[in-house]
C-alpha cells in the first residue's frame, strides 16, 4: 500500500515539475468550462475459433469546472459525473462499467506567494443500483443489490492550506477533516461489513488528515493528461490504513468532436473492500465542449 502511494506521489511530482513553467493568466470573475463525452466500445465475433464474447458498451461523462477569482480570494469548483453500461451476449443482465457523481469545492484566501488559507468540501456517490453477481446451483447467473443512490455517499470537509500555481496545478492539505459515510440502513451487515457503518445505523463519522492534488498538462501536441489524487487517514481508527483514490485521464484529440480517451482509476478503502479496486476504460469518444 505505501509503495503504491509513493509511486503515485512521485508521478504527480514529475507532473508538477513538468508544468512549472506554465503560469496561469487567470482573469477575475467566473471562469467556466466543461465537456460532455460519449465513449463507445463494441466487439463482435462470428465463427471465431480463438473464442470471444459479443458485447457492446457505452459511457456518458461530464467534466465541468466553474472557478472564481477576485482580489485575494479564489474559489474552485469541479463536477465529475459518469455513467456506463455494457451488454454481453452470454449475460442475462446489463452491467455497469462506470457510475460516479463527485463534487469538489475549495475556497482560499491568499496567505503568501502561492499559498492560501483554505476550506474544502467533497461529496461522492453513485446514480443507480449496483449488484454483486454470482451463479445459482443450476449455473444460472444471479445478482444481489449491494449499493444505490446515496448508499454509500461520502461527505468530507475541513480547513487547511492550499498551494495553487494555476487552475491546472494545485494541492490542498487539511489536517483536521470531518468525513461522513451515509448508507441505507437496510443494507448494513454485522461486524461493520457495509462500508464501515455498523448494523442498524445509517452514518459513520471520521476525523482525519485529508490531502488532495490536481495536475493537468499536455504530454505532447493534442495529448492531455489529467491527474486527480485524494488521500485520507482516519485518526479515530487505524490511521495507518490510508484511503486512496487516484484517477488518470488521458485524452488524445483527433479533432474538435472526436478523441481517444483512456481512464485509469484505483481506489483503496478497507471499509469497502480488502484490496485495491481498479478500473480501466479505453475507447473512442464523441465530445461536446462548452
Amino acid at each position: 500500500m505505501k509503495k503504491i502511494i509513493v509511486l503515485i506521489i512521485f508521478a504527480l511530482s514529475w507532473t508538477v515539475t513538468s508544468a512549472q513553467e506554465k503560469e496561469d493568466s487567470s482573469k477575475e470573475g467566473w471562469q467556466k468550462s466543461g465537456k460532455i463525452s460519449f465513449l463507445f466500445n463494441q466487439s463482435a465475433f462470428n465463427n471465431w475459433v480463438a473464442g470471444g464474447e459479443n458485447n457492446i458498451a457505452g459511457n456518458l461523462g461530464l467534466n465541468y469546472d466553474f472557478n472564481y477569482l477576485k482580489d485575494d480570494i479564489t474559489w474552485d469548483n469541479k463536477i465529475l459525473a459518469s455513467y456506463g453500461l455494457t451488454k454481453s451476449k452470454n449475460s442475462e443482465f446489463e452491467k455497469k462499467t462506470d457510475d460516479r457523481f463527485e463534487f469538489n469545492s475549495i475556497i482560499g484566501k491568499k496567505a503568501k506567494g502561492y499559498w492560501f488559507y483554505s476550506g474544502f468540501l467533497n461529496f461522492q456517490t453513485q446514480f443507480s443500483k449496483g449488484y454483486v453477481y454470482g451463479k445459482d446451483e443450476n449455473g444460472k447467473e444471479t445478482r444481489a443489490e449491494f449499493t444505490n443512490f446515496i448508499s454509500p455517499a461520502y461527505l468530507s470537509f475541513g480547513p487547511g492550506m492550499l498551494w495553487k500555481k494555476s487552475d491546472n496545478l494545485k494541492f490542498n492539505v487539511a489536517p483536521a477533516s470531518a468525513k461522513f459515510t451515509f448508507v441505507d440502513r437496510n443494507f448494513t451487515l454485522p461486524n461493520d461489513a457495509y462500508f464501515g457503518v455498523e448494523e442498524g445505523k445509517s452514518t459513520r463519522f471520521e476525523l482525519g488528515f485529508n490531502t488532495s492534488a490536481y495536475a493537468k498538462f499536455n504530454l505532447m501536441e493534442n495529448v492531455a493528461m489529467e491527474n486527480i489524487l485524494n488521500l485520507y487517514s482516519n485518526y479515530l481508527e487505524e490511521p495507518q490504513n490510508i484511503d486512496l483514490d487516484y484517477t488518470m485521464n488521458i485524452v488524445m484529440k483527433i479533432n474538435k468532436y472526436l478523441s481517444t480517451d483512456f481512464t485509469f482509476q484505483t481506489i483503496y478503502d478497507d471499509n469497502a473492500f480488502e484490496g485495491f479496486q481498479i478500473r480501466e476504460v479505453l475507447g473512442v469518444a464523441i465530445n461536446y465542449e462548452f
